[in-house]
């Protein structure tokens, strides 16, 4: 039953506002769980496949899928995806937390001016999109490998401030990049050994019921409540990983050796 509760109020978190709604499963996995912050990114980037699918789903019922977008998205980040996931068990994680912490920060503050700012509210077409697609797959891919999160913390502020894309049109293709990204992260974390297989059968239900309550919501709010709640979040989550403590040099060693 608290698989299911995770599951659900991750995927409807996720399908609300365009996340794979790792930024919430994961802090319940370690949280109640008390499962490892590697194995929690693994588990997570599984379930995440299926919020992609689901939230794909019921955004593209309502014409809110760019299908050449995400394709180009997915393009460079199914490569990036795999050095990400090996990159997370090198790298000590307070460093990548609070790094991650400011710049989740730095994207909800530029997203709330996105109104003002019209010269890049202007919709990009040509190689000019092309070019700033295939560039934000390179680091979403890897970021999503690395954290355990579906990429759209990345995929939607870039679709929304560089191209031009509405809120629910950038979230649409967010959940659909997700789906070959997270397939890759997620195997490549199931063979380094960070994946509980034992939670998905009660984890993947709720996800998939979660996001689709949480998709067709998003629908009914205004875009500016919406670009609101996604701000929110971001800075929420970005707070809580720049208070990531460093840890003792021994502690550090050691987490380096284990992993």
């Amino acid at each position: 039953m608290i698989n299911l509760f995770i599951g659900l109020a991750a995927g409807f978190f996720g399908g609300l506002v365009g996340l794979g709604g790792g930024v919430i499963m994961i802090p319940l996995m370690v949280g109640i769980l008390k499962m490892g912050q590697h194995k929690a990114h693994g588990t997570s980037l599984v379930a995440l496949v299926f919020t992609g699918i689901s939230g794909a789903f019921t955004y593209a019922l309502n014409g809110s899928v760019d299908i050449p977008a995400s394709l180009l998205l997915a393009s460079t980040a199914i490569f990036t995806a795999r050095a990400g996931a090996r990159f997370a068990n090198a790298l000590p994680e307070w460093k990548l937390k609070r790094s991650f912490g400011g710049f989740l920060i730095l994207i909800s503050l530029l997203l709330l001016l996105k109104p003002y700012l019209y010269h890049v509210a202007e919709p990009t077409t040509g190689w000019l999109k092309i070019v700033v697609l295939l560039s934000t797959g390179i680091f979403t891919g890897f970021l999503s490998g690395m954290m355990g999160v579906g990429g759209g913390t990345i995929m939607v502020p870039s679709m929304v401030l560089l191209i031009g894309f509405t809120q629910y049109t950038a979230q649409g293709c967010s959940l659909l990049a997700m789906i070959p990204v997270g397939i890759v992260g997620a195997y490549t974390h199931w063979r380094l050994g960070n994946v509980s297989t034992s939670i998905l059968p009660g984890l993947v239900p709720g996800v998939l019921l979660g996001t689709y309550l949480g998709g067709s919501l998003a629908h009914i709010l205004t875009e500016d409540a919406l670009r609101a709640i996604f701000a929110a979040v971001l800075i929420w989550t970005g707070s809580k990983y720049l208070r990531t403590p460093k840890p003792q040099a021994d502690e550090e060693s050691t987490t380096v050796e284990e992993n």
